[in-house]
């Protein structure tokens, strides 16, 4: 899909490698520009393959690449790195906001050597405003977008999501889309752009319906009160028998309808929507009464958006995962078959092309 779009990805950790990891699956060419002190960061952290020092983060972010080392802050570094950019579509990069106008680097001295060239840059809180140069992590984005506060119990404390959201949405997926963007326009003009992604800014684009609900003075926007984070008694998750969960999505009438009439508990049908916590408990002395199987039986042939909550070592077999290839094997040299995340995105009808390994530290510096 996306031969001929050459990217230079000078990104570390999560962020930059999975908006890369995309684009590669999509036929991109992408080399990763790694220091000549540790690479990527990503490559030496815990957990490890088994009788290696490969780290299984890593992996799941950096096939279809390639490497090589350069010293950026050298002369020579810099000399190899633009006569790349000259042969290269895209620059990313994820230091802090004018590290590589320091280095000699910032995208004013790219575009004299390629005006073509499209620079993408990734930081937490973007290129300018009083917290341009100011550190952070996915837990801090989302605590100043107000996505934090209003997640978790609303008798209890926020609660970090387990899936960081302002670096692989915020950042990532803004990135990439940014960039597909970008190249769209050098090619019907053939002029590059510089790309500011903030993993903030990010978050807050993703409070859309939220800011919605507090400009239009909703009551119920707070912390586990809400329609759609646990202050209804349709939406929301409940213990089972056996100590699992089950999560219930009756948003619709028609499919709370159902629930109800599954469950022989027509009488809380008007009771949908009911903010009241007796409401919410009465559904969950319901779902008490079974296991999270029994329970998935029940309402495995129900219209009613009812689903088990899986633990992560239960998902490759979920049968809607594994018929949509969601997670495919790569073969490591030393720890055998790993079990990766794939492309989620489809093109039905596209040639399956065959992955090639995350690429070892400076691995293609002879083939640059």
């Amino acid at each position: 899909m996306l031969k001929g779009l050459r990217i230079l990805d000078l990104t570390r950790l999560l962020p930059g490698p999975y908006a890369t990891q995309l684009l590669a699956d999509m036929g991109a060419e992408v080399l990763k520009v790694e220091d000549t002190v540790q690479g990527d960061y990503m490559r030496w952290m815990k957990p490890h393959f088994p009788g290696t020092k490969d780290s299984a983060l890593f992996w799941g972010l950096n096939r279809n690449k390639e490497s090589i080392k350069l010293d950026l802050k050298s002369d020579a570094g810099k000399s190899k790195f633009l006569e790349l950019v000259r042969q290269y579509d895209v620059v990313l990069e994820g230091f802090r906001p004018g590290v590589m106008d320091k280095l000699g680097l910032g995208y004013d001295k790219l575009k004299e050597v390629n005006s073509g060239i499209i620079m993408c840059a990734i930081s937490g809180y973007g290129q300018d405003g009083p917290y341009r140069e100011r550190a952070g992590h996915d837990i801090n984005y989302n605590a100043i977008a107000g996505a934090l506060g209003l997640s978790g119990h609303q008798d209890g404390p926020p609660v970090v999501p387990a899936v960081q959201v302002a670096d692989i949405g915020g950042g990532g997926l803004m990135a990439a889309v940014g960039i597909l963007a970008a190249y769209v326009e050098k090619l019907n003009t053939g002029e590059g752009r510089y790309i500011d992604i903030s993993m903030m800014d990010g978050v807050v684009s993703w409070m859309a319906m939220l800011m919605m609900q507090h400009a239009a003075g909703d009551p119920t926007l707070a912390r586990g009160a809400s329609m759609l984070n646990g202050g209804m008694p349709c939406y929301n998750v409940y213990k089972t028998k056996d100590d699992k969960y089950m999560s219930l999505g009756a948003l619709e009438e028609k499919f709370w309808r159902v629930f109800c009439g599954t469950v022989g508990r027509e009488d809380l049908i008007p009771r949908q929507f009911d903010a009241d916590p007796s409401a919410r408990a009465e559904v969950a002395a319901i779902f008490v009464g079974r296991t999270r199987a029994e329970w998935s039986e029940v309402f495995a042939g129900q219209d009613v958006c009812c689903e088990p909550v899986l633990d992560i070592n239960e998902v490759a077999a979920h049968p809607q995962v594994a018929h949509r290839g969601l997670l495919k094997n790569m073969p490591h040299p030393k720890a055998g078959q790993v079990k990766v995340t794939a492309n989620p995105i489809k093109f039905p009808g596209a040639p399956e092309t065959e992955d090639t390994l995350p690429p070892g530290w400076g691995e293609n510096n002879t083939n640059s």
